[in-house]
């Protein structure tokens, strides 16, 4: 009969592991119990889990319905992502004010750019378009609907991706509330003060804009709300 070794009592091998910085935050919200400071971390990677299956749900949604939008309102001659006209890659000049120095010119479809030449790169120029977009991460989608594309990229595109009267500050506010959570999950942070289940709420109501069946879907299975409720 197989013997099954005895799981590990938390020592220093946890601040090996975690960092002795990232296992204080969990030890600090357990008063010092470091067997619960292992678990609220275990429990906070199940979050991140469970965010950030949410989070794809939207995130595939949301780049499907833009990709659409673009498709049925582009007329340039080459597709979006590639005619040196497109929104998506046209230079957009705004003025921004440094942190420390003076106000200065900056190209912000630069990174945009970037992103699709760096996707081409990988796959090739004759790769399809949907392998294009398959790669462009959530941090591509999520300032597209920002005030600085709302001439180039909402009025004439994007808004067509969501229902008539669908204000583009409503949209952003909520994408980018998203972005950073996404952000927070995937880099496997502490979750244990974030708003998670106001995000849930925010992800519900900017998914039922793009598809209100998804929406129920996802309501229907996610495991935030159980994981939530599981708390140490």
């Amino acid at each position: 009969m197989t013997q099954v070794s005895p799981v590990p009592a938390p020592g220093p091998w946890v601040e090996n592991w975690l960092s002795p910085a990232r296992y204080a935050v969990y030890l600090t919200a357990a008063d010092g119990d470091r067997a619960r400071a292992l678990a609220l971390y275990e429990w906070n990677t199940a979050l991140a889990c469970a965010v950030l299956r949410d989070l794809s749900h939207f995130e595939i949604a949301l780049r499907n319905a833009y990709a659409r939008a673009l498709d049925t309102t582009w007329t340039g001659t080459g597709h979006w992502l590639d005619d040196p006209g497109s929104p998506l890659r046209a230079p957009l000049i705004r003025v921004r004010k440094g942190r420390r120095g003076p106000r200065r010119r900056v190209d912000i479809n630069d990174k945009t750019r970037g992103a699709i030449d760096g996707a081409r790169k990988r796959y090739g120029r004759t790769a399809p378009p949907g392998k294009v977009i398959a790669e462009l991460s959530l941090g591509v989608w999520r300032y597209l609907s920002t005030s600085a594309h709302e001439k180039t990229l909402w009025v004439p595109h994007l808004h067509h991706a969501f229902p008539p009267g669908t204000h583009r500050a409503t949209v952003d506010q909520l994408i980018g509330a998203l972005h950073e959570l996404r952000n927070r999950a995937a880099h496997w942070e502490p979750l244990l003060a974030a708003p998670v289940a106001l995000r849930t709420k925010d992800l519900l109501t900017v998914t039922g804009l793009l598809s209100p069946e998804l929406a129920a879907y996802i309501r229907h299975t996610s495991q935030v709300g159980p994981t939530l409720d599981r708390r140490p």
